[in-house]
């Protein structure tokens, strides 16, 4: 409503009477009263009167010409009657409003509304003005209205057509999200519904059998729901069907007044149908169900609009089945592949478990060269992998007339291991397997009536380049036969077998030879024992006769003769390295056999090892070398045998004394790296060649082209170091480079 800024009231001399303004002869005289009178009577736009009565009534007094023809009533009709006479309660409801506010404020209003004349709805733009009279009081209303009609129903097209393209694009959006098709269909029924503001949307689905089910359903009431019912036609199914099939729609504004087939009313009236609007949906070319708006207790008048609506969304749901549908085949699609995925992942996890299997085998064999426990337990896993009753290695006799059943592992059959059969009893079982073939079949089990019991065998030979070994014999409880798969999984697991037991055999073979090489070392270390002992007593018995001979002689009678101190001192030095030489070759024997365990004792090398160290200065003096001597103060007690470990320090230096050039350095030191103690003994001046090294421990080996002093030795002395080391639980080892050789001793703490 708007009230015009401007006083706007119109105040006129009362004639006498009021009816020759309206409708009477009109004073000549009055030429303004003239000139009103034929304006109201000529002018295009609708003039209508309405007296305010004393107590705030109104009452309508005349329209103008123009009026008349608009509405359909006459001016005289009209006269004297209230608005609830010529309008419905609603409608007089409204214009009784707008007249008293005109009253209450005074002035010109103008407003907009929708009026039913004749069951006609039409759009006015009117704008009221008071009359008063001398005492001020409003006692009428003139209204002029102009028809608007066409520019608000040109306003609600553009509007339903904006709408409806929202309605369209959200459906779009929803099946280009790949929303659930359900839930496209109830969003689809529910949204149309509110934007028809009809009763009822359905969505009907044709079935194979020419019937249909309601799939989805938007309805304003729930009292009569048809969500889920399969619905048909009984009067005119297949016209109807047809009729769609080709396209057509169905519009009803009132189905008692629509021509149609008695039969067919009774039917939509049984669903409380009152108005219908059918589109059909098609999927492809293919007619697959109907877009469906209804009203349901009154006629409804279907716009053309709401008719191309329909058929938009309905082409939206075709769209929609045939992603649906899409969707469906992508779905069981990825089913099936997940289905195969699954059975490849199994088939994967089997050959992992077999792989499994197959390393634990050949750790087995390579940790145990125990053949029982190997193929026991093999046969147990193998059981457990493939789900057998039983599973069995069996043997050949080395003549292969016979086969034993060494190693067995089953869940409920009886029990066969030890079992021997004679190959020529069931020579056709055996005649493939000899041709080294895999061999499978079904057998009844006998023993099971009246339940018969169906086994499915087979049967893998075990051999390799050196001949038949035996069979691996597999019994699974079904009539189902092994497929290739686990056929090549047991080949590859008797390969295996082979393997254990050819293993097993040579080393049993291995066995008996060490028995006997340990008999034949047992002989030798006797021998070099009673040589040694037989050695000794000679040599002993030579050195006391040359001190004898020397103490028989005078000093004179030996200086007479040039030749005899120097002979006795050959005899005295041979027989000192003889004895030596025996006793190194006592000690060697002791320690290569099985010697008793070292006495350990705590030293400190500080102090314990100096004064060993320190008796060699007056060697290293003579053969002008170098002695260093360099322990590390933070080391710990060690504990060794010291008799051993004396020998030891003694004979490296020694050793390296005697290969040590003249002016060249010997030097010892001890150290702590990690959890062990290392004593380095080294000279320089001294490199030794990669043959020279890999041969220095052996027994009897001499670096004879090395030694500038000539000093004789046995040849055992480093032979004897390594076995002491070891004896005492520690490691030796030589290096040499750069014109140094450095032996390293490591006992662990």
């Amino acid at each position: 409503m708007n009230i015009n800024p401007a006083e706007s009231t119109i105040k006129l001399t009362k004639l006498s009477p009021p009816q020759i303004l309206f409708g009477t002869e009109v004073d000549e005289k009055s030429s303004i009263e003239q000139f009103i009178l034929s304006m109201y009577n000529s002018v295009q736009a609708s003039i209508f009167v309405v007296d305010v009565l004393e107590d705030g009534d109104f009452q309508y007094v005349a329209l103008n010409p123009t009026h008349e023809r608009w509405i359909g009533i006459r001016s005289d009709d009209l006269q004297g009657k209230k608005p609830e006479d010529i309008l419905s309660p609603i409608d007089a409801a409204k214009v009784r409003q707008h007249y008293a506010e005109c009253v209450r404020f005074g002035k010109t209003i103008s407003y907009e509304q929708c009026l039913q004349f004749q069951g006609v709805e039409t759009w006015w733009s009117t704008t009221l003005t008071p009359l008063k009279d001398a005492k001020s009081r409003i006692y009428r209303l003139i209204g002029t209205s102009s028809n608007i009609t066409p520019v608000k129903q040109a306003e609600q097209a553009v509007g339903f057509q904006v709408e409806g393209e929202q309605l369209l694009e959200a459906i779009a959006g929803r099946i280009h999200q790949s929303v659930e098709f359900e839930t496209i269909l109830h969003q689809t029924t529910i949204e149309l519904r509110q934007f028809l503001n009809c009763d009822r949307v359905l969505i009907y689905r044709f079935e194979a059998d020419g019937s249909g089910v309601i799939i989805a359903e938007s309805s304003v009431a729930a009292s009569n729901p048809l969500l889920g019912k399969n619905i048909s036609d009984p009067c005119l199914a297949g016209k109807h069907r047809e009729h769609y099939g080709r396209g057509c729609i169905q519009v009803v504004e009132d189905i008692y007044a629509a021509g149609l087939h008695p039969c067919h009313i009774d039917f939509l009236a049984s669903l409380q149908i009152r108005a219908n609007l059918v589109v059909p949906i098609f999927k492809e070319q293919n007619m697959w169900g109907l877009l469906i708006a209804q009203h349901c207790h009154q006629p409804r008048q279907w716009q053309q609009t709401e008719t191309d609506l329909l058929k938009q969304l309905a082409t939206q749901i075709g769209i929609a089945v045939g992603q649906a549908e899409l969707h469906r085949q992508i779905e069981d699609l990825e089913a099936k592949l997940e289905l195969q995925k699954q059975k490849h992942i199994n088939q994967l996890q089997q050959v992992r478990n077999f792989e499994a299997l197959v390393r634990r085998m050949t750790e087995q064999i390579r940790d145990s060269l125990d053949e029982t426990q190997v193929l026991q337990t093999l046969t147990q896993e193998l059981a457990e992998l493939l789900n057998l009753d039983r599973c069995q290695i069996e043997l050949y006799s080395a003549c292969q007339t016979l086969v034993t059943i060494a190693y067995e592992y089953t869940t409920n059959l009886p029990r066969c291991q030890g079992l021997t059969k004679q190959i020529a009893d069931c020579l056709e079982v055996y005649q493939p397997l000899l041709q080294k073939q895999p061999l499978q079949f079904l057998e009844i089990e006998p023993g099971w009536q009246p339940k018969l019991l169906v086994l499915s065998q087979m049967a893998c030979p075990i051999f390799d380049t050196q001949g038949l070994l035996g069979n691996i014999w597999l019994t699974r409880p079904t009539q189902e036969a092994f497929d290739e798969f686990e056929i090549e999984l047991v080949q590859q697991v008797a390969n295996e077998c082979a393997i254990a037991i050819r293993q097993a055999q040579l080393y049993q073979q291995t066995q008996a030879q060490v028995k006997e090489l340990e008999n034949c070392d047992r002989l030798k270390n006797q021998f070099l024992r009673n040589l040694s002992q037989e050695l000794r007593t000679p040599i002993t018995s030579i050195s006391l006769a040359v001190q004898t001979l020397e103490s028989v002689l005078t000093p004179a009678e030996i200086l007479e003769i040039e030749i005899v101190p120097q002979l006795l001192q050959i005899l005295h030095n041979e027989c000192a390295r003889e004895s030596k030489l025996i006793n190194d070759l006592l000690t060697l024997t002791y320690l290569e056999a099985e010697p008793d365990p070292p006495t350990l004792i705590a030293i400190d090398l500080q102090s314990w090892l100096h004064p060993i160290v320190e008796s060699f200065r007056d060697l290293t003096s003579c053969q002008r070398q170098q002695l260093n001597l360099s322990i590390d103060p933070a080391l710990p007690l060690l504990e060794t045998d010291i008799t051993d470990m004396e020998r030891i320090i003694t004979e490296l230096l020694n050793h390296v004394c005697k290969y040590t050039p003249a002016g060249e350095s010997v030097t010892v030191s001890a150290r702590l790296t990690g959890d062990a103690v290392e004593l380095n003994i080294s000279n320089s001046g001294l490199e030794l060649t990669s043959n020279e090294l890999s041969r220095i421990f052996e027994p009897f080996y001499h670096l004879s082209k090395h030694d500038p002093w000539k000093h004789s030795g046995t040849g055992l002395e480093l032979a004897l170091v390594q076995k002491m080391v070891r004896h005492l639980g520690g490691s030796i080892y030589v290096e040499s480079g750069a014109g140094q050789t450095t032996f390293s001793i490591k006992f662990p703490l």
